[in-house]
């Protein structure tokens, strides 16, 4: 049995019963082990060296569009939340991203990233290389942020679960294997790497707490598995629209 099947197997272990906190977290830990985006051949290509300088302008391109989506993403979760503590907890998401001022935040960083690979500021914010894919697959997560109950949307979020070993390996190999990338644009995940943790640890808080039936559970699983899909579907679309030269 691969690996991914293996989490399959997990995930729908015991539906009726309703799971301890830590069954609750596995389970939704192994959505990570078997349908994270790092498994993804672009990803996988990337670690090994083997993306041209079009790849990697591409992707940086378009992810671009998922950046600046997710502060908007954040507001239609904390609009949803049901008391002023639990928005005390989720507005900060939204100033990580957007930043206070005009110099600071993730967008910002991930548009002086953009700049590091060689694409100008104004090519990337006027989304001139994001194709259609990408562009169908976040807007999908927008809306679902928007319209589920916000115990789900919250629980789509628990991808940052997977983010800083993601991030941390990204940072290595691209300093080690794509040298032509000026370091001055890994401010962006420099900062994951505190930020994800921590925004982690606090989603989980809540969907452990607040999924108190395994109906609720099960939902839980699923938003993270969407997630998942999203970040994957992006990538598929990435890789057709950029593809290898060799």
């Amino acid at each position: 049995m691969s690996e991914q099947e293996r989490g399959v197997s997990v995930l729908y272990q015991n539906e009726e019963n309703l799971w301890t906190p830590d069954e609750f977290t596995e389970r939704l830990k192994s959505v990570g082990r078997s349908f994270y985006h790092d498994k993804h051949p672009f990803h996988v290509a990337m670690h090994e060296g083997k993306l041209s300088r079009e790849q990697i302008r591409g992707w940086v391109a378009n992810r671009y569009y998922y950046q600046k989506s997710v502060p908007i993403k954040d507001a239609a979760i904390l609009s949803n939340l049901p008391s002023r503590e639990l928005r005390r907890q989720w507005i900060g998401r939204i100033i990580d991203h957007d930043g206070m001022h005009g110099g600071d935040g993730g967008i910002e960083a991930w548009l002086k990233l953009g700049e590091a690979v060689g694409l100008s500021r104004e090519e990337v914010e006027q989304e001139v290389r994001v194709v259609p894919g990408v562009r169908f697959a976040v807007d999908a997560y927008v809306n679902f942020a928007r319209t589920k109950p916000w115990i789900e949307a919250v629980a789509s979020s628990l991808t940052e679960l997977f983010s800083p070993d993601l991030i941390s390996k990204r940072m290595k190999v691209l300093e080690r294997l794509y040298p032509w990338i000026d370091k001055s644009g890994f401010d962006y995940f420099q900062n994951r790497l505190t930020q994800a943790p921590r925004d982690s640890d606090t989603a989980l808080k809540l969907v452990i707490a607040y999924c108190q039936t395994p109906a609720k559970q099960r939902r839980a699983v699923a938003a993270l598995r969407f997630k998942c899909d999203v970040l994957w579907a992006q990538l598929d679309a990435i890789e057709k629209a950029f593809p290898s030269k060799t």
